[in-house]
């Protein structure tokens, strides 16, 4: 056992007195529609990370505390709390293994309050519930079901407006079969959770376009979740795969323009290599952004949803693989991401913390400064 020494307690208690412990408030310049949802909530959902890989299992390291305590006085107000379904679904894990994912969960929220964090926590599947999913619709929904059963034992000991529950990453079925599963889903949870904000999303990766097709749910207590990553071939360039064409791009820069140089340059390595397959994917790029120059474009179908249903959108997944993209684009790219979610009151979740697409600089372990400046643009949270 590790005793603290008591200079270090009073260090540590002086830091967490100095951090916020309300949610920040919304971008001053946003004009938002008529929402569902209780406006501390939202503002709770304002800017955050995804804390991917803390809930995996043996071999699971959680995210330095003095990291996360850096990341909190800098504005963060959400982490996004990845946890594996198949973790947590008795068809494909032991329940000892259950058990141990539930009370890792349980350490992960207890350390996240304490620093002033609200969390929402995700069940994201892998390919065994995938598959599942596609395969067999009842056995897929007893699953989910099986698995906020046990979540929700441990989501119901922390405030319900601090700690949200979202209810499947990326579902990757049919969006009629979607539509009703995840109304029976979300019934299913709110009676086990009754006063917790439900995060759902489309099919289709979650994507913008995807909203006009997903009709909102009759439970008013929901945020709705986009993932963004377009283009693709930008923000995956340099892929971890090296059977991806994607892997072969390199240095694109942001925004894509057949006239630049650069664009000119890559396009003329790929032939030059035989890259064809990468080269068709630049091409088509090439061909959207002069048609999609910038974000506003990509996520306008989520505005017009939003304008329709006036419901809360939250783009909780969203980044650049910082393998293969420029440094200035991809600081860029996330800045005019994050200024289109404030502008339109949504918030927004980094993907992701200390990984590939990570906010954090690997050379110091430290939040990268040139990052955080463009995620967080002139905003900072509320005091009180």
């Amino acid at each position: 056992m590790t005793v603290t020494p008591p200079r270090h307690r009073l260090f540590v208690a002086a830091i967490l007195l100095s951090i916020s412990p309300g949610p920040p408030a919304l971008a001053d310049n946003c004009v938002p529609v008529p929402q569902t949802v209780a406006p501390d909530r939202l503002a709770a959902l304002s800017r955050g990370f995804n804390a991917d890989g803390w809930i995996n299992g043996p071999g699971s390291a959680a995210p330095r505390r003095e990291l996360l305590l850096q990341l909190r006085k800098a504005g963060m107000s959400h982490v996004r709390l990845p946890v594996p379904a198949e973790r947590v679904m008795l068809r494909f894990a032991s329940k000892a293994e259950r058990d141990e994912t539930l009370r890792a969960l349980d350490g992960a929220l207890k350390q996240l309050m304490a620093l002033g964090y609200s969390t929402s926590v995700d069940l994201h599947p892998g390919d065994r519930f995938n598959r599942l999913h596609k395969d067999d619709p009842d056995a897929a929904l007893r699953e989910m079901e099986e698995a906020w059963s046990g979540l929700a034992g441990i989501i119901r000991a922390y405030p319900a407006d601090r700690v949200f529950a979202e209810l499947l990453n990326e579902p990757d079925v049919e969006a009629d079969r979607w539509q009703k599963e995840v109304e029976a889903l979300a019934a299913f949870v709110r009676r086990l959770l009754p006063a917790t904000t439900l995060v759902v999303g489309p099919v289709n990766w979650q994507r913008a376009d995807s909203l006009p097709q997903f009709r909102p749910l009759p439970d008013p207590n929901v945020v709705y979740a986009i993932h963004f990553y377009d283009p693709m071939v930008f923000t995956h360039q340099g892929h971890w795969d090296a059977q991806d064409p994607l892997h072969d791009i390199i240095d694109l820069p942001y925004p894509i323009n057949a006239g630049d140089p650069k664009v000119q340059a890559l396009r003329r390595d790929l032939q030059d290599r035989g890259a064809t397959k990468a080269l068709g994917m630049l091409d088509t790029a090439i061909a959207v952004a002069r048609d999609k120059p910038d974000v506003d474009r990509w996520l306008a179908p989520a505005v017009a949803w939003q304008q329709q249903f006036s419901r809360p959108i939250i783009v909780n997944e969203f980044g650049v693989l910082k393998a293969g993209a420029p440094r200035d684009s991809r600081v860029r790219w996330l800045a005019a991401v994050t200024a289109y979610a404030r502008e339109h009151c949504w918030g927004w979740t980094h993907w992701e913390l200390q990984q590939g697409f990570g906010l954090v600089d690997n050379s110091t372990g430290r939040p990268d400064p040139g990052v955080m400046r463009a995620l967080l643009g002139a905003t900072r949270p509320a005091r009180r």
